[in-house]
């Protein structure tokens, strides 16, 4: 009988085990950004309002245009990961605002992840002066130098200027 129980606790202990290390592999889902309510967005009304409405209205915009202040932009994505693997976007939801001259709100535009386009980076590097030097060369290119008189004015690193 004391047999029969000390394997059910051996099984009861490998179950239990293998269910913990199983949940940490779980997929995260998560919500990131300023995603204005449906409501907050039927309150807005082109050719009426400024950008101080707008932003008392949805709040402080993700992202504004690089070049000019005539497009806020709200963000909102939701992505998820599994284990150690890299994060994955399931969807993303972009709001356009987009002002006149003026400062009056002229239009909202509604984008997905499907109208996002793919940039590719240069893959170029500016070439610098001087030689590599290998993590090995940096450690022991060191040794002997602390404390010796190779500076000008004799003494070393903290001594006091001749």
């Amino acid at each position: 009988m004391k047999a029969r129980h000390k394997t059910l606790g051996i099984h009861f202990a490998v179950a239990l085990t293998a269910g913990l290390l199983l949940s940490g592999c779980a997929k995260d889902i998560e919500a990131r950004g300023n995603l204005p309510t449906p409501e907050a967005l039927a309150k807005l009304a082109p050719g009426e309002q400024t950008r101080q409405d707008v932003q008392g209205i949805l709040g402080t915009p993700a992202t504004t245009a690089a070049f000019d202040q005539e497009n806020w932009y709200y963000i909102s994505a939701h992505t998820t990961q599994y284990a150690f693997y890299p994060n994955h976007e399931l969807d993303r939801t972009i709001y356009v605002v987009s002002f006149d001259d003026r400062g009056i709100l002229s239009g909202v535009r509604k984008m997905s992840l499907e109208d996002g386009q793919n940039v590719s980076l240069a893959s170029r590097e500016t070439p610098t002066k001087g030689r590599e030097v290998s993590l090995l060369e940096q450690l022991l290119g060191n040794i002997g130098r602390i404390g010796s008189s190779r500076t000008p004015g004799g003494g070393g690193p903290g001594a006091p200027p001749r």
